[in-house]
């Protein structure tokens, strides 16, 4: 009996020793729940794609510092689909707009207007020679695109005595766009910024006049779009400037200098 007894002791001891110890390994406060940080992505996973340009290039391009050169010079050109040289006569006074406010910012050296007339090639050689001709490092390129529906309104009650649809503006024509200026750095063939700048408008038309009407609310949308673009074109270039090598060291130095006793 006093074998049994003693059995009976050990093995409650052993139990209950086992008992905390599993306790304490699945205990809530022992486990650590936080993930581990994952790696940075350094390479590409995406390994199918066909890229234009080599890795090590891809590479350089993007870890090259991006800033406007100092004194330069800028060609503003309007430019048609898939940034081809428009053939249409300029009658946009928005080119011109730009031009003054890029010459009047100071923030380059000449700003002009380039014609389209020289005999060039078509797309991005073309635009390459034109800005050679021009002796300008950057190109800035705009163009505008219209989205145009045609709806009745009220007034078109009307129309029931055919003589109203002369002088009765039956039919709104609705306009949505959007401005857009890309600069393009020639020399080493990248996009610096592009802006859009999104205009709408809408206006009330006798059927007879509609094409007239959209091309006025068109020159329209332009004209005010244009300034409001312009200011974006500045406030891009103002930050470039900023990001100049030369800047980034004389404003540390300036900093460390107002930091010294």
């Amino acid at each position: 009996m006093l074998r049994f007894a003693a059995a009976l002791v050990v093995l409650s001891t052993f139990g209950c020793a086992t008992s905390r110890k599993a306790a304490m390994e699945f205990s809530p406060m022992t486990f650590d729940a936080s993930p581990t940080p994952a790696a940075p992505l350094v390479e590409n996973h995406f390994a199918r794609d066909r890229t234009a340009i080599a890795e090590p290039e891809l590479r350089a391009i993007l870890a090259a510092p991006v800033y406007l050169e100092e004194n330069a010079r800028v060609g503003v050109l309007p430019v048609a689909a898939r940034y081809e040289v428009s053939d249409e006569v300029p009658v946009q006074a928005s080119p011109a707009e730009v031009v003054a406010a890029l010459e009047g910012s100071g923030l380059v050296e000449l700003a002009t207007e380039v014609s389209s007339e020289w005999p060039i090639e078509r797309g991005l050689p073309g635009l390459r020679e034109l800005a050679a001709r021009y002796r300008t490092e950057y190109l800035l390129l705009m163009r505008h695109r219209f989205v145009d529906s045609v709806r009745a309104n009220p007034a078109a009650a009307a129309y029931v005595t055919l003589v109203a649809a002369l002088f009765v503006p039956g039919t709104t024509v609705e306009t949505t766009g959007v401005l857009e200026a890309t600069l393009f750095d020639v020399k080493t063939g990248t996009i610096l910024f592009t802006i859009h700048e999104r205009v709408r408008g809408e206006v009330a038309s006798v059927p007879l006049a509609v094409d007239l009407s959209t091309e006025r609310q068109h020159q329209r949308l332009v004209g005010e779009g244009t300034r409001r673009l312009a200011d974006e074109v500045l406030a891009r270039m103002r930050r470039l400037v900023a990001s100049r090598p030369a800047m980034r060291g004389e404003a540390s130095a300036s900093l460390h200098q107002s930091a010294l006793p």
